[in-house]
């Protein structure tokens, strides 16, 4: 009996070896959570609508995207929107009606001077419309002026309906050649040395964690192979006692 009592204690050993094991582990996860919860809001969220001001200044015989983005306020509530743009030569003094959007039906280009070369840009498949773009291919110089786009959108609540307008100008220089200013160089510039300044504070703050929680493994081992000799010896002087008492 009691050589099977000696055998157990030294299996004990083996058990008791592992307990500090695990420490790597529990070190790792949390840090391991939060990155997989903001993964998972990631895939959960939706574009969100932001309104940008469209450029001012275009190529002759180049494309151009007039931009008119009109974000609605509360988007729990169903709408419905339709678009028109309105065109204002340089020499000329009243607006003219340019193009008109409707989602459901064929998009009109009013002014002759516009034909075939307009195509929309803005929100597609759904009658909210919020994007109200369009893109004008071919430039010419004729095309300078002004640029006023209209919103007209019905809020369509539960026992009634709301109406809404709003409108954009946009006043476009048609130039021979595009020329870069210097606070565009600098902002790209900027925009550059942001983006490797964060990545290399990115590798830093990386690097330091795997060292700390590396220096905790190896801390954690150690104590785990001190607490295996401990218990080991222990047992062998519980087992050598047990054989001297026979």
């Amino acid at each position: 009996m009691r050589g099977v009592f000696c055998r157990r204690l030294r299996g004990t050993t083996s058990l008791l070896s592992p307990v500090r094991m695990p420490a790597l582990k529990d070190l790792m996860l949390p840090l391991l959570l939060p990155l997989a919860f903001l993964a998972l809001q990631a895939s959960l969220c939706h574009g969100a609508c932001v309104e940008v001001d469209s450029d001012t200044e275009a190529e002759v015989d180049k494309g151009f995207k007039l931009g008119c983005i009109s974000c609605k306020m509360r988007g729990e509530v169903p709408a419905e929107a339709s678009v028109e743009w309105s065109f204002k030569a340089s020499n000329e003094s009243e607006y003219s009606l340019l193009y008109t959007y409707e989602e459901g039906q064929d998009p009109l280009v009013h002014d002759p001077r516009f034909y075939k070369r307009l195509e929309w840009k803005g929100s597609n498949n759904t009658a909210d419309i919020q994007d109200g773009s369009i893109y004008i291919h071919n430039l010419t110089f004729n095309d300078s002026g002004s640029y006023y786009c209209e919103f007209n959108r019905i809020l369509k609540y539960k026992d009634y309906t709301f109406h809404t307008s709003r409108n954009k100008t946009v006043i476009l220089n048609v130039v021979p050649k595009l020329t870069r200013g210097m606070a565009s160089i600098l902002s790209e510039v900027m925009m550059y040395v942001t983006i490797i300044g964060l990545q290399l504070w990115l590798a830093v703050e990386m690097i330091y964690c795997y060292r700390k929680i590396a220096a905790a493994g190896e801390e954690a081992l150690r104590e785990s192979a001190a607490e295996y000799l401990a218990v080991a010896s222990e047992s062998k002087d519980n087992c050598s006692s047990v054989q001297v008492a026979e």
